[in-house]
């Protein structure tokens, strides 16, 4: 199965000022085409062709590291982009994620917090996720383009810590560029579709 780049699901001024359409056009146009173009180079002939996009990421992880690479962060940024909306973010989550987090991750202020200082914590290129294992949900972060997928968990919510996702509108303050996400760009009907999926 080729990978293909997913349009974005709004206009690249959409998610401003908290995102720039000069972020998104860099990111979306160049950076996950480059994931896809790659990917699909590296999988021609391989084992890994005619897979789902989650079975290669899950078969090639430890064993091919190009492959792994780079299907996991089409992975990722097919997600990452739904995981954004114009007018998102905040405390109005839908109930039964409410009731998920208040019972898995000891209400939205600590998750929130707990989100932030993930993706701030993690050193140098990756990503902060909001996953379910084992019926219960977890924060953790990844390096790179690893994901939740190839710890046995099911990512729900991400959001990508890679200089490139955020230079242009913060420069170094990544922490502010987590608070943005967080409060002004979160997708909860999507996290919510992909939490029923998961339990």
């Amino acid at each position: 199965m080729a990978f293909e780049l997913p349009e974005l699901p709004y206009a690249y001024d959409s998610l401003a000022p908290f995102m720039s359409a000069e972020t998104l056009e860099y990111h979306h146009d160049k950076h996950h085409l480059a994931y896809v173009t790659n990917g699909n180079n590296l999988i021609k002939g391989t084992e890994f062709e005619g897979l789902s996009l989650e079975e290669v990421v899950k078969a090639s992880y430890g064993k091919n590291a190009g492959v792994f690479n780079n299907a996991g962060q089409h992975f990722n940024h097919i997600h990452f982009w739904k995981w954004m909306k114009a007018g998102g973010g905040g405390k109005s989550l839908p109930g039964k994620l409410a009731a998920a987090i208040d019972s898995d991750l000891g209400g939205y202020d600590k998750f929130r917090a707990d989100f932030i200082a993930a993706g701030t914590t993690q050193f140098g290129s990756g990503w902060a996720w909001l996953s379910v294992k084992n019926g219960k949900l977890e924060i953790s972060k990844t390096p790179n383009g690893e994901n939740p997928l190839v710890q046995g968990a099911a990512p729900i919510l991400g959001v990508d810590v890679w200089e490139h996702s955020y230079y242009i509108d913060y420069r170094n303050a990544r922490p502010k560029y987590l608070e943005a996400f967080v409060d002004s760009l979160i997708n909860w009907d999507y996290v919510l579709e992909l939490y029923e999926k998961a339990v």
